[in-house]
């Protein structure tokens, strides 16, 4: 499993919560599981004291999202470098099953399951993912749904850095809103351009008598 797969642990984590729309999905020891890969033996080992402990670490990934967001990158650095130093992660190489032409193992770098709880291990793999995915294409990949009220985070693997939104839904709902937002001021000034000429005629018509 290449380390670009956990970026997005970190994703997932930031957008169980909308705070613009006042949404929260963490709310139980099932939603937390359900943010793992099923196989994880990390989320078998979760408990209700891990639903205040995952939405801390979610405040704080999120603040990582909007200093990139904002151009910030230092603050972003700063930021995922302190989570790096409290949940460091435990790297090992595997091959699970997989195998190549000729039987031998497919090695590849696998982050083991921290051992202590269930936010220590998932904390040590997003935040380890999203390190990986700032490091590899920028900080600028990082970013926050523009279709207000959404601001869900979103990792840009764009060629030419065009992102803007975290689903074709918020970016068609964008597209629309922007078109209508069009229409109603070319409506407004073909108002405002009529009001000008009966303005017009009427001072034309009153000069001439």
């Amino acid at each position: 499993m290449e380390l670009a797969y956990y970026s997005d642990y970190a994703v997932r984590l930031v957008n169980s919560e909308e705070p613009a729309r006042g949404k929260d999905s963490l709310t139980s020891v099932e939603a937390i599981r359900d943010l793992f890969d099923a196989n994880s033996s990390a989320a078998r080992r979760a408990t209700d004291a891990d639903v205040t402990r995952f939405r801390s670490v979610r405040a704080r990934l999120r603040a990582v999202f909007e200093a990139a967001d904002t151009g910030d990158e230092t603050l972003a650095v700063a930021l995922l470098n302190s989570l790096l130093l409290e949940f460091p992660v435990s790297p090992q190489i595997s091959g699970h099953d997989h195998r190549d032409e000729d039987g031998r193992p497919l090695w590849h770098m696998h982050l083991a399951d921290h051992p202590s709880n269930a936010t220590a291990g998932y904390a040590a793999i997003a935040a380890m993912g999203l390190a990986f995915h700032l490091t590899e294409y920028g900080v600028d990949r990082l970013g926050l749904c523009e279709a207000a009220p959404c601001r869900n985070a979103y990792l840009d693997t764009s060629t030419n850095r065009s992102r803007r939104y975290c689903s074709d839904r918020c970016a068609t709902r964008a597209n629309v809103a922007a078109y209508r937002a069009r229409k109603r001021l070319e409506a407004d000034r073909s108002v405002k351009t009529g009001l000008a000429a009966d303005s017009a005629q009427r001072t034309s018509a009153s000069g001439e008598r």
